[in-house]
């Protein structure tokens, strides 16, 4: 038996997990109604939203009250290319809906969910996260408010004695280790949530919104494979794809079937550390970027509401098109890292263009049907995005050092 575990352990994790996607959709499509094998996946995506939260409190923490004073870090930069990579994902997106404008058949349903009403409730819903009880946001797993008090408690570390220090580093390191055994079981995990997609939704429930699909995705993959590769190369001076597919294939593999950038953070972190990075930065850069690094839900966002114009017969000129990217990028920022958190903002969007807010949560039930496809997909730019920019603003950063010598 210990052979065998040994065995299965020096597969690399991403063959792993594609052997448990190819298993999840024949048992999906073959034995539908053996339910138990999808409690694998919310088992899984269960443990590492579990344990986000602590990992993220201890981890930012630790890193502040270790970092010495005068050290320089990156955050400046990687905060700059987290909200101009947002920016750009919404402008790609409005090129693409005026490109191949998508029309779609407005279903009745989602009265139950509440979406908020305007910026300025999507910025206080945002402050008041910030000042939540501590407690509170580690058990709601609001990473808003668990970064805020980790820095706050980090700093004020900074004069503690080095015992208390080390008894920090030493318990987000036991909680690393936690999380890594967690990763190692994603193949089963994988299985459970292909299997629980395929065996509910269907593959013909998705095909009649193919042109939805194919925009949406589209999209994503221009900004994945154009715009980040040219950020990246306008950072660090040569070819940005090797770095690209890495992020990618480690962090965007795992991120897309577990649909939460918040349940990916460990995985994130994992990554950084394997690619060298400065622990000082990737520490707090990776838990803000599952919050503020939403080009996936920008492009989310700006297609589905633009896609209502059209099905509506509404113009949209170009002055108001620009303002959407901005309004995009602000909403997506104040989107959830949760699966679906993104659609919820697409009724602010929509009433940029007077669309009422029946119509617009029409158009979020519309979203909740293609979200099988288009969440994955956006939570893998998200979450590989998070690395990629926080990479490129260390490497860039010593570009300009070896420069200036």
């Amino acid at each position: 038996m210990k052979e065998l575990v040994t065995k299965w352990n020096s597969i690399s994790l991403v063959k792993r997990i594609i052997a448990g996607l190819i298993i999840g959709i024949i048992l999906g499509m073959v034995v539908p109604q053996f339910s138990v094998i999808g409690l694998l996946g919310q088992l899984f995506v269960g443990a590492l939203k579990a344990v986000a939260p602590i990992l993220v409190f201890f981890l930012v923490s630790g890193a502040l009250c270790q970092h010495k004073e005068g050290k320089k870090t990156n955050m400046k930069t990687v905060v700059v290319l987290y909200l101009l990579g947002t920016f750009l994902a919404g402008t790609v997106a409005v090129i693409a809906s005026f490109l191949f404008p998508v029309e779609l058949t407005l279903t009745a349903g989602v009265e139950d969910v509440s979406a908020p009403s305007g910026v300025g409730e999507v910025l206080k819903t945002l402050f008041m996260n910030i000042v939540s009880n501590p407690i509170d946001a580690i058990a709601n797993a609001n990473y808003i408010g668990i970064l805020s008090w980790a820095v706050l408690l980090g700093i004020a570390l900074r004069k503690a004695g080095d015992g208390t220090k080390k008894a920090i580093t030493d318990i987000s390191d036991a909680i690393s280790q936690c999380v890594r055994w967690i990763i190692s079981c994603a193949p089963f995990g994988v299985m459970g949530l292909v299997f629980t997609t395929i065996s509910e939704q269907g593959i013909d429930a998705l095909l009649s919104y193919g042109h939805l699909i194919l925009v949406l995705v589209g999209s994503m993959l221009f900004v994945a494979l154009v715009v980040n590769p040219l950020i990246t190369y306008i950072g660090i001076r040569k070819n940005p794809y090797p770095l690209v597919f890495k992020c990618l294939k480690d962090s965007g593999i795992t991120a897309f079937f577990t649909r939460s950038s918040a349940a990916n953070i460990p995985v994130n972190m994992n990554l950084c550390k394997e690619l060298g990075l400065d622990k000082d930065t990737y520490s707090v850069s990776i838990p803000l970027g599952a919050t503020i690094n939403m080009g996936g839900a920008a492009v989310t966002i700006s297609i589905l509401a633009l896609a209502a114009t059209h099905t509506l017969g509404i113009s949209v000129d170009f002055p108001t098109a620009i303002i959407l990217c901005v309004l995009s990028a602000v909403s997506a920022c104040g989107a959830s890292g949760v699966a679906g958190g993104s659609l919820l903002l697409v009724p602010l969007a929509c009433s940029l263009f007077g669309i009422s807010n029946d119509l617009a949560m029409q158009v979020v039930g519309v979203g909740f049907i293609v979200g099988v496809i288009q969440d994955s997909c956006e939570t893998a730019l998200n979450s590989s995005t998070d690395v990629l920019y926080t990479a490129v603003a260390e490497l860039s950063g010593h570009r300009k050092a070896q420069k200036q010598k």
